[in-house]
């Protein structure tokens, strides 16, 4: 494969000139993005081809003269600049040198598309709008609760201490959850997340969690199990935290009962892997099909009751990692049907 076929190749635009400042190669992608006939700018001047702005209208060979400047430097690094069509990218430069404060042979250019980066930015906005939101709530409920006791205390009667003590630890647990989640929400954004899965029993842990979640609310919930269910290969603290969020989505956003079915997943059934499989069905307004591929997205809310919009983007999180599946559906008398699948063996994502 030649320099420029490979060049082709890449996914970023690359823009190389030789030592007289003439283009040499132009990548296909770079060609699109610069808006030039790239057989045809072979031959001229860098300047002319890399037609880059910043947003004072200067160009990016004039601010960063890859062949000026101290004799030393070997880099431009990674600089945002506008193109023709002022549409954002990332560019950023090597220079080729024969040895230290040798003139410049060469001066290779990449460029590639802003949108990354700018999807991160927006992302990082509404992580930060969501912490803000969703701990103002809480932290102003333990300070306010917290001073009326250090200055009342004497005047307040015991049921009172208990309302304001118990409100106070509600506003902990709430705070923990979210903490917790963030901290989930990173480990699955980086890779880092940590499983401990072993041979369990779907049912008995299923169970459980029903048991601890009905207690906490007057909706009902109907649980069914199928006989002669396999052990899946999890980790049964995330198997737990999964389903239990699951449930107590289903109690939250839905309306009526909450029905959770759990059964057994055969070798060839579908194209769900060999395993269990946990359907959680609520009674509420359901999720429109247009909008079922963002329910699985950080930020995402539904309905008006609140929440930090990370629970179902690290159920999907969790699941897959496991290597098992979720999906969203309707219900068969209405509401959302959330269904996961839980493999027998030992089919984690690498």
């Amino acid at each position: 494969m030649d320099a420029q076929a490979l060049a082709d190749s890449l996914p970023d635009g690359v823009v190389v000139a030789d030592a007289d400042q003439r283009v040499v190669l132009v990548s296909a992608p770079a060609a699109r993005m610069l808006g030039v006939d790239g057989p045809g700018a072979v031959g001229r001047p860098l300047p002319e081809v890399l037609a880059l702005r910043d947003q004072d209208g200067r160009a990016w060979t004039a601010c960063n003269r890859p062949y000026g400047g101290i004799a030393t430097r070997t880099a431009v690094p990674e600089q945002s600049w506008l193109l023709p069509d002022g549409t954002e990218v990332l560019v950023a430069a090597r220079i080729h040198r024969d040895g230290v404060r040798e003139p410049v042979r060469q001066v290779a250019v990449t460029i590639r598309s802003g949108r990354g980066r700018a999807r991160l930015d927006r992302e990082r906005s509404d992580l930060v709008a969501t912490v803000a939101h969703e701990l103002r709530s809480p932290l102003t409920g333990v300070k306010g609760f917290v001073q009326a006791l250090l200055n009342r205390w004497d005047k307040l009667n015991d049921e009172q201490k208990k309302l304001m003590l118990t409100t106070v630890a509600a506003d902990s647990d709430r705070l923990s959850r979210l903490i917790a989640e963030l901290l989930d929400v990173a480990r699955i954004d980086t890779g880092r997340l940590q499983l401990y899965p072993r041979p369990s029993d779907a049912g008995v842990l299923v169970t459980r969690i029903v048991e601890s979640v009905a207690a906490g609310t007057a909706r009902p919930i109907d649980l069914t199990l199928d006989d002669d269910l396999p052990a899946v290969h999890v980790d049964p603290d995330k198997f737990t935290q999964v389903v239990t969020n699951l449930v107590e989505n289903g109690v939250r956003h839905g309306d009526g009962s909450v029905r959770v079915h759990v059964e057994a997943v055969a070798e060839g059934q579908g194209s769900d892997p060999a395993g269990v499989r946990v359907t959680v069905d609520d009674q509420g307004e359901g999720v429109p099909e247009e909008m079922r591929r963002r329910v699985f997205t950080k930020f995402w809310k539904g309905g008006a009751r609140g929440g930090s919009g990370l629970g179902l983007y690290i159920v999907h999180g969790l699941v897959r990692a496991h290597g098992g599946t979720v999906t969203i559906t309707d219900a068969p008398g209405g509401g959302a049907r959330l269904v996961t699948t839980w493999p027998a063996e030992d089919l984690r994502a690498d």
